[in-house]
């Protein structure tokens, strides 16, 4: 039986009461916020299970741990959240980085081998995708776009925390930032693409993540559409557009995609085997 107040008990204790509370990781979440609340390593958990906690260190940990029971999502107590091997600061105005997005990372990644080119990615937020995309092709530009001013300052601060100098982060509405004549050869984007009523925005971690970055019009295709619409005046000749969508949005984004005249269109499944990224590669010269 372990000592009451020491890290093992602490930890039992917090495991017990978020799986009360529905969390689908208990144990991950308790020990993600008794590091944050410790300051220590994953490691010290498992090195120091005996160490006995002081009323300090136990009142900051419950602090954290009575936010979670609330539901709001370990990555906004914490402030940060790992993405691509890539520490990442969060804020509550921007989506948290989930790893299925980490597909569309890995797409772009074989595209981008094929041709030169910088490249492109919209509504941004954290800066995830185009971090993660800078740290693997250090020759590459890589220009980062979100609409809030704030979501620009995080990724750019994400970017100089990571130090790679190969990217910038703009704020504006989609293309509205880029000067006239600008091209690149990948545009990748993790657009709203929700429908205002589906029942998964009632439901964890996305109740408190921000509606303009879940939700779009048109069953959720609006943002898309638009995207895709202009994304052909800024790619380069044979350039490829990719998105990442809802599971069941695989048909009607690649209907789309072809309606606008873009070539390969193909849609890949995300790791739990749904349809997740849809690209398309479009010819300027037609």
């Amino acid at each position: 039986m372990p000592a009451e107040n020491s890290v093992e008990y602490t930890l039992k204790q917090a495991v017990q009461q978020l799986q009360e509370s529905g969390s689908d990781s208990p144990s991950l979440d308790a020990a993600v916020l008794l590091c944050h609340a410790l300051d220590k390593p994953r490691s010290f958990l498992l090195t120091w299970p005996d160490k006995i906690l002081d009323a300090q260190q136990l009142a900051a940990f419950d602090d954290l741990l009575q936010r979670r029971l609330t539901g709001e999502p370990v990555a906004y107590i914490v402030g940060e959240r790992e993405f691509w091997s890539l520490p990442l600061k969060v804020s509550p105005t921007t989506l948290i980085p989930r790893p299925d997005t980490e597909r569309l990372v890995e797409i772009a990644l074989d595209k981008a081998m094929q041709m030169e080119g910088d490249i492109l990615d919209l509504g941004t937020g954290t800066g995830a995708i185009a971090l993660a995309l800078a740290s693997e092709l250090p020759q590459r530009q890589v220009t980062g776009i979100d609409l809030k001013e704030d979501a620009q300052q995080l990724a750019q601060s994400n970017a100089s925390a990571l130090n790679l100098s190969n990217t910038q982060f703009l704020a504006g509405s989609w293309f509205e930032p880029l000067a006239a004549g600008t091209e690149f050869a990948l545009i990748v984007s993790n657009p709203p693409y929700i429908e205002k009523e589906d029942p998964h925005l009632t439901q964890g971690d996305v109740r408190f993540e921000p509606l303009s970055a879940l939700v779009a019009d048109e069953k959720g295709l609006a943002d898309i559409r638009h995207i895709a619409t202009q994304a052909r005046d800024y790619l380069m000749d044979n350039g490829w557009l990719m998105f990442e969508h809802g599971f069941e949005q695989g048909e009607p984004v690649r209907e789309l995609l072809r309606s606008l005249g873009y070539d390969q269109v193909a849609t890949y499944k995300d790791y739990g085997d749904n349809d997740r990224v849809t690209i398309g590669q479009f010819s300027s010269l037609k």
